[in-house]
């Protein structure tokens, strides 16, 4: 089936999303709609699926324009789409999510049967190996994506989109998606693959159509190098490799021993972890997102309360102590996600950037704010960190992400530090912002500091770390050097410790 985009407009008020973009995708052609988040890759595949309205444009079927109200009749006419947090419901099985919103029936009574017979057809024309009847919340990640797969080829889907699939995948499962494209690709179907990961576009792509800021900016052909594409994406060169020494790392600075958490239902979400962090070295935790380092992470700045096991810095127990203490003994913290838990968007660049700080001198002196002083520290922080605003008193929910991200880091790196953590410091950022970022964390390793850096992006962690802990179902399954090969890591990922290798702390 032919895709053909015409003109494709989405407007959010002031905000144009996708302009006017042209698109065709050819039966039996991959192809990859490469650019950073926030560059309107998403919203045009929710105009195609039905989700959205497009304000302007046409959408084309095998040269017949289409009116979708919704997914349902994007779905009827032959679209399907993988979503990358999966539209799954755990505690049913296989065929019952296949079946869910197409439900049939035999005299009143749900068909599970034509379900579970169309799941095993489709699983055996691509070697899926998916049970019909397997609870999903039971499956690994890499499986349920398969389920995903079969819902929307069971409904005989001509094109199928994949919105950033591999976000959740191990380097092996990420390999396997790959496959099951080219497969799909070999029956005829159109497919178009969402992604801001060069190594997978240039891997799988027939052609590449490249989006910045809601518009078409250029196309390449699945030759091009890292470097071209990464420029187009950004409109300028950009060095994509991270520029470090080797680490000279010190005394032990943070120390874990057994560290567990219980969440709130009373699951062991941090299994007994132990690992100690040198002073002027970058250790990374590595693991699909899910495994625990949200929860270890919250456990180190004393945001968990179920937490057992001993938490040292500097041999000063952390543990009980409020996120306050813990930010004021020099414990720097970029969250995972910046916008919940790092910034206040109705505040303005300078508030911000003082936080953590906005009882203490020199901000406040005799119980009074020196505005002068806090206008100074902002000006001189906005262009060290290169933030791109129209002043200090801009609100941060009017930065794109990648300039807020900056504030945080400029905040957090603006004081002596004895500690840094970074949990997801490039999340939804351009190559450019995250080389910014990643100067800046090797930059504080070189000082001294030691740093963790916590990523789902391997990557980011081959990258920056010196060392590596990989966490599965809350454990450690082992600790590395940063130069492990990125098989070894994916299989680590998996729970698998490769043979030979030891447990280190």
């Amino acid at each position: 089936m032919k895709l053909e985009l015409r003109g494709i407009t989405k407007r959010f008020g002031a905000l144009i999303a996708n302009d006017h973009i042209d698109l065709t995708v050819l039966p039996g052609e991959i192809h990859c709609l490469l650019g950073e988040n926030g560059a309107g890759k998403s919203t045009l595949m929710n105009v195609l699926y039905g989700l959205y309205q497009a304000d302007e444009g046409a959408i084309l079927l095998d040269d017949v324009e289409q009116r979708f109200a919704g997914p349902g009749d994007a779905m009827r006419a032959g679209i399907g789409m993988v979503h990358q947090h999966f539209m799954l419901v755990p505690v049913f099985t296989v065929a019952e999510n296949v079946v869910l919103g197409h439900e049939q029936s035999s005299f009143g009574r749900l068909d599970l049967d034509a379900a579970r017979a169309r799941v095993r057809e489709i699983s055996a024309r691509f070697g899926f190996d998916v049970d019909p009847d397997a609870i999903v919340g039971d499956l690994p990640v890499g499986v349920q994506q398969r389920v995903e797969i079969i819902k929307a080829l069971s409904q005989d889907a001509g094109v199928l989109v994949f919105d950033e699939p591999t976000a959740v995948l191990t380097p092996q499962e990420t390999d396997e998606l790959i496959e099951i494209m080219r497969q799909l690709r070999a029956s005829g179907a159109a497919i178009v693959f969402i992604t801001h990961k060069l190594r997978e576009v240039r891997e799988v792509a027939d052609r590449i159509t490249v989006v910045r800021l809601g518009k078409i900016v250029g196309t390449a052909a699945p030759t091009a190098s890292n470097a071209e594409l990464a420029s187009l994406m950004v409109g300028r060169s950009v060095e994509l490799t991270v520029a470090k020494t080797a680490a000279q790392p010190g005394r032990d600075a943070l120390v874990l021993r057994d560290v567990s958490v219980l969440d709130r239902s009373g699951r062991c979400v941090v299994d007994s972890v132990t690992f100690t962090v040198r002073t002027g070295e970058i250790l990374a935790i590595a693991g699909v997102q899910g495994n625990g380092q949200t929860e270890l992470t919250e456990a180190i700045f004393g945001l968990q309360t179920n937490v057992s096991g001993t938490i040292t810095l500097d041999g000063t127990s952390l543990r009980g102590a409020s996120i306050g203490d813990i930010l004021g003994a020099g414990a720097g913290f970029i969250p995972e996600d910046r916008n919940e838990d790092g910034l206040v968007g109705e505040f303005s660049i300078s508030e911000n950037l003082m936080l953590d700080r906005s009882t203490q001198a020199p901000f406040v002196k005799h119980g009074t704010l020196q505005l002068a002083y806090l206008e100074r520290f902002a000006q001189e922080k906005i262009r060290e960190f290169d933030v791109r605003a129209q002043g200090t008193q801009t609100h941060v929910a009017r930065l794109s992400g990648g300039n807020a991200q900056k504030v945080v880091l400029a905040r957090e790196l603006s004081r002596p530090l004895r500690l840094f953590v970074a949990a997801q410091p490039t999340r939804g950022l351009d190559v450019g912002s995250i080389e910014f970022v990643h100067e800046r964390i090797v930059q504080t390793r070189d000082a001294g500091v030691p740093v963790i850096v916590i990523s789902t992006e391997l990557d980011e962690v081959t990258a920056l770390a010196d060392r590596i802990a990989v966490m599965y179902r809350g454990r450690i399954v082992g600790i590395v050097r940063g130069d492990t090969p990125r098989d070894v890591l994916g299989l680590m990922m998996a729970g698998e410790i490769p043979a030979g290798m030891e447990v280190a702390a």
